[in-house]
């Protein structure tokens, strides 16, 4: 296991996110809360808010493979604040928690603060 690999699953552990470590290219997120109210200060109801596309990383898995087996590292890290693809990745629910897996190509940017 490499250093990188070590601090991810050190980082991983000392959160109050489930022990899953997602595999390849594959990233593990939880999506930012949605604003619910709109500038006039109407509240919206949950079931009128859209998905954030706005997503934390909180896992990610080793990269994946070029044609001669040399790895691609993984563009993003442990706690980067990500704009992902709408629709993309399997929506999963462990401990209460609503994540998303997702590979590193449906992310389509870092959000730096």
């Amino acid at each position: 296991m490499t250093q990188t690999q070590q601090l991810e699953k050190q980082q991983l552990s000392n959160t109050a996110t489930p022990k899953l470590i997602p595999l390849g290219n594959r990233v593990l997120v939880r999506r930012l809360e949605a604003e619910n109210k709109l500038k006039g200060g109407i509240v919206l109801p949950d079931s009128a808010k859209k998905k954030q596309e706005q997503a934390e990383v909180l896992a990610t898995g080793t990269g994946k493979k070029d044609k001669n087996g040399a790895l691609i590292p993984m563009p993003v890290k442990v706690g980067d604040v990500i704009l992902m693809e709408k629709y993309s990745g399997q929506e999963i629910t462990i401990d209460e928690q609503e994540l998303v897996i997702l590979k590193a190509d449906d992310i389509i940017a870092i959000i730096e603060k």
